[in-house]
């Protein structure tokens, strides 16, 4: 342990400085070309990261700019540490440039997009492996490293990848938080629709994974002096689809108080009464024991060329299959007067906590931070969510919030570093000799 931690710690300096090159890519997804699947920027970051691989003596692999590999020695991998190198947009409220890293000494911070999610845990394994590599520790399993070009966006680079190359046995992913995620609920994702009166309109939510934090409406009332025009907003606090009791639905609100001008969002309102996350009007409302209360978030209310269309976004528990989920839930829209668009999801994961892969997961955990070690379940989805016996360890510490997808995402340096020091004490326990 004393080994790898005084590399790790004596490297800070050039692993700060490799992030500040990896934050300057501002590698969200664009158009896609020829040799640039997710856009250009997507591919240089894979590029500089792949490069820096070679310059650190691992074998390299570049699978057509969807995803690459590094291998730190010449056995068959069965050890992958996935991380992925694209980021979400920026947004607003930055408080700098959000592709110039931002040290703070005072803070301990360095801030900028994707710091914490995910070239900041990218750039912790890179170094974890180094470590191993360069202090001579003896293996007798490969280890791989993989970087993604398309996590935030659907995957569709892992799926590539897995096309061309068969993953080791045992992945995890610095894409979560720690101690370590092993359950992932199910999620669907349900559009519908509706032809609506001209004199009905409904704005609300962007995405459907977001609690909406606003809902513009305008309703025109026939009265004795003609026809008025009513219009107003509904505001309620955004949070992540997966933890809605972080928020207040603005949809929801606005049909408590006002569903009663229009017969379909009368209906709605009667599906998704306001404070209720668990979709039990629609006949759901199931839970497990270790996955916890299922969601459901009507994120998406909009009307346009004389329609109105809506967004579901729901997160069921282990127990349940997204077909029953599925039915339940189209019946109920399709019985108020609302056409299905589409209905689409995955299954829940789940890895057994038990496994020896996971316990020495938890115990390396342990032994580096001092903290105890357990199994989490969450309602979002990880780089793993479709990998079996995949896992997230990492990268977000217990008690901590790193802004990830918003404003001034950060890492601190000693997190930084923490990370680091975990993979490599993790590479070894699970492939040493």
């Amino acid at each position: 342990m004393s080994e790898i931690k005084d590399y790790i710690y004596d490297h800070k300096q050039e692993m700060i400085d490799f992030l500040a090159e990896l934050v300057a890519v501002p590698s969200v997804q664009g158009e896609a070309e020829e040799g640039a699947p997710f856009g250009k920027e997507p591919a240089r970051a894979l590029d500089i990261m792949l490069k820096k691989c070679e310059e650190f003596g691992f074998s390299v692999e570049n699978t057509d700019n969807y995803a690459g590999s590094a291998d730190i020695n010449g056995l068959a991998p069965e050890l992958a540490v996935l991380t992925h190198l694209d980021v979400v947009p920026v947004g607003t409220g930055w408080t700098s440039d959000p592709f110039v890293l931002r040290h703070e000494p005072e803070t301990d911070k360095l801030v900028g997009r994707g710091t914490i999610d995910d070239k900041g845990p990218a750039v912790a394994a890179l170094f974890a492996a180094r470590a191993v590599k360069e202090l001579g520790l003896p293996l007798k399993k490969g280890i791989r490293l993989i970087f993604g070009t398309n996590e935030e966006n659907g995957s569709a680079d892992l799926a590539y990848y897995r096309k061309k190359h068969e993953l080791p046995s045992m992945v995890f992913t610095p894409d979560g938080e720690y101690p370590l995620i092993n359950a992932e609920k199910g999620m669907l994702r349900v559009y519908f629709s509706a032809a609506v009166p001209e004199n009905v309109s409904v704005e609300a939510g962007t995405v459907i994974n977001a609690v909406p934090a606003s809902c513009k409406f305008q309703f025109v009332r026939a009265e004795k002096n003609g026809p008025t025009a009513f219009f107003g907003k509904t505001d309620g606090t955004s949070a992540h689809a997966s933890t809605p009791e972080k928020g207040e639905n603005a949809i929801t609100k606005f049909l408590a108080d006002y569903g009663n001008e229009e017969p379909l969002l009368k209906a709605l309102a009667e599906l998704f009464p306001h404070g209720e996350l668990n979709g039990k009007s629609c006949g759901l409302g199931f839970s497990d024991d270790i996955s916890g209360d299922m969601t459901c978030v009507l994120s998406l209310l909009n009307t346009e060329n004389g329609r109105i269309k809506g967004g579901i976004d729901i997160r069921f528990p282990l127990d349940r299959k997204k077909a029953e989920i599925s039915d339940i839930i189209c019946g109920k829209l399709r019985s108020a007067g609302f056409e299905v668009d589409s209905c689409e999801g995955v299954e829940p994961h789940c890895t057994d906590e038990n496994s020896e892969f996971v316990q020495t997961l938890l115990r390396v955990y342990e032994r580096v931070t001092g903290d105890k070690g357990r199994c989490i379940a969450i309602g979002g989805g990880t780089y793993v969510h479709e990998i079996e016996g995949g896992v997230a360890f990492g990268a977000e510490f217990p008690d901590t919030n790193c802004n990830m997808h918003c404003p001034d995402e950060f890492i601190t340096v000693n997190d930084l570093l923490k990370n680091a020091e975990i993979m490599a004490e993790a590479m070894v326990e699970l492939c040493g000799q």
